[in-house]
């Protein structure tokens, strides 16, 4: 679940992006692990996608909560 639109994110309701925000979160984490351990070639943009859909989320969230 590496990149996730932000028509995606629209879609969902606030429990969906709950929950992908703690597996993005998750898989950030293991992209990290990789990196420190001597990372892959495959995964070079990987980093960039999962860290941009984690803002992605966390922007929208923040605008509901201002709503």
């Amino acid at each position: 679940m590496t990149h996730v639109s932000a028509k995606e994110i629209d879609e969902m309701n606030q429990e969906q992006r709950e929950t992908t925000l703690e597996e993005l979160r998750d898989e950030m984490l293991q992209l990290r692990s990789q990196q420190a351990l001597g990372g892959s070639a495959s995964n070079s943009g990987a980093y960039k996608q999962t860290r941009r859909s984690i803002a992605r989320l966390l922007t929208k969230m923040n605008q509901e909560k201002e709503e």
